[in-house]
């Protein structure tokens, strides 16, 4: 494990800030820690935002991760892409996306449009433009308000001030929709998105990535970091090693080529009991029968997917306990 300040400090996004300083302590200079004020952190009940439609039951929530590779305005002009891209998101019920690329922020909320065209009910919340040089990134996490909701004062960007990252990883925290407050399942997405060219660097540091937002402060155990890792789960490096660890995906390929895998799922097994066994991969040119040319329209990546419990703990009146670290 690297002793980085990368480890150290998180950065809030606009609107999260106020609340973050209101509410935690930060103590200490080499190991900076949030300590909450007056108690643990806990999910505001209001945190879906006014009238969340009726929730439909399910005892399973799927999270995905997709690389919508360069998804900007270009995308958004062909039709037949945005519209396989609508399909594929009304799959999940929350998926942390990479590779938003544009100036205009108008991207995201045209695509939500496009997703609830038919009759669905998503929604996102998205990071700032990141990235060490001209061509700047955006992370976003979209989710479904019927089944998910997000609290947005604890969206964060993790910082860098070493610049040992590339793209920092966006942080969200969430809770399924059904069970009462004390019953459904909350959980942190770290969304990352490795630099090929430093693969091994940044992997090198996203264990300690992995400990400080689970350490932030909010008692939140189910911590599951997912994305584009450039890497297959052989190669995860310190991350691959934190004892526990686990991941969704093995072994498959997740381009669209079918012949390397770069995205994945990765949680600790102990912890996060609510996983219930099922994860995959959609290959949408097969699902679609799409040419590769046509696929790639889409994106050279496939979405993958894990699938969880409402319930915390896997179990209605059960709460998971926090595993020794």
């Amino acid at each position: 494990m690297r002793n980085s300040s990368i480890l150290i400090f998180v950065a809030l996004i606009a609107g999260g800030g106020w609340f973050f300083l209101q509410n935690f302590d930060i103590e200490g200079l080499e190991n900076i820690e949030f300590k909450k004020k007056g108690g643990s952190a806990t999910f505001p009940i209001s945190a879906a935002g006014p009238e969340v439609p009726a929730y439909q039951p399910g005892e399973t929530i799927k999270i995905a991760s997709f690389n919508i590779q360069v998804f900007g305005q270009s995308k958004l002009s062909k039709p037949k892409a945005m519209d396989i891209l609508a399909r594929l998101i009304r799959q999940f019920d929350v998926i942390a996306i990479q590779e938003i690329r544009s100036l205009d922020q108008d991207v995201m909320p045209r695509f939500i449009e496009i997703i609830n065209a038919a009759g669905r009910n998503y929604d996102f919340v998205i990071g700032p433009r990141i990235g060490d040089t001209s061509s700047k990134e955006q992370y976003a996490y979209v989710f479904d308000r019927q089944t998910i909701e997000v609290d947005r004062t604890f969206l964060y960007t993790v910082n860098d001030p070493d610049n040992l990252l590339h793209r920092e990883p966006l942080v969200g925290w969430f809770r399924t929709r059904g069970p009462s407050v004390d019953e459904a399942f909350t959980f942190t997405l770290i969304n990352v998105h490795t630099d090929p060219d430093i693969v091994a660097t940044e992997l090198s540091v996203m264990d300690d990535v992995y400990r400080v937002v689970r350490d932030d402060g909010r008692n939140e155990d189910d911590v599951i970091i997912l994305g584009d890792f450039n890497a297959d789960s052989e190669h995860l490096g310190e991350l691959g090693q934190v004892p526990g660890i686990t991941w969704a995906i093995a072994g498959i390929p997740t381009n669209v080529r079918r012949t390397e895998q770069y995205d994945n799922i990765i949680f600790h097994s102990q912890a996060t009991r609510e996983f219930v066994g099922r994860s995959g991969v959609v290959d949408f040119m097969r699902d679609y029968n799409l040419s590769t040319e046509e696929a790639l329209e889409v994106s050279d990546h496939l979405p993958v997917w894990a699938e969880f419990s409402i319930y915390e703990g896997g179990t209605p009146g059960y709460v998971a306990s926090v595993p020794e670290r």
